[in-house]
């Protein structure tokens, strides 16, 4: 793929928000080196958390995907924050990890963290492609359904 990453963006009609700020006492993103490290996302929309829940019990898995997307459009909002607004400097996303609030017995997690999967690789081609984790939570942050967090591999400038 030789189109820039806002031009994927537009074609999927996503418009990055300001980054969201954090809830407490971190930072939203930490770059060492070059390797930028994103705190967790939740799927907050306007400023509103939009998914609540467990999946397996009052979310269901098509929900929780879409929570996922939103979760890794924050990412992305923090990326570019983090990249003063130029997203080409990403050299590859390494991985993301995410975190499904769960009943007991549902085993699907990882089919709710294809959502944010897909869309990263949609919007990044190749340097989208990445390791990753999709684990069950009791629960999440402020009632949240999904939380994704993620590490890059950015380029000086």
């Amino acid at each position: 793929m030789s189109e820039t990453i806002a031009a994927r963006l537009a074609a999927k009609n996503i418009i990055l928000p300001a980054a969201p700020a954090p809830a407490a006492k971190y930072v939203s993103y930490a770059r060492v080196g070059s390797t930028l490290y994103v705190s967790g996302q939740l799927p907050i929309k306007d400023g509103t958390l939009v998914t609540k829940g467990h999946l397996g019990i009052d979310v269901d898995v098509e929900t929780g995907q879409r929570a996922a997307e939103i979760c890794a459009v924050n990412i992305l909002a923090q990326v570019n924050a983090a990249l003063d607004g130029n997203l080409e400097r990403i050299v590859r996303l390494a991985k993301i990890q995410g975190f499904v609030a769960s009943s007991p017995d549902f085993i699907e997690q990882h089919l709710v963290i294809n959502g944010a999967s897909n869309l990263l690789v949609d919007v990044l081609g190749e340097r989208g492609m990445h390791a990753r984790a999709a684990v069950g939570m009791t629960s999440l942050p402020m009632g949240a359904a999904v939380e994704i967090d993620a590490i890059f591999e950015i380029s000086e400038e």
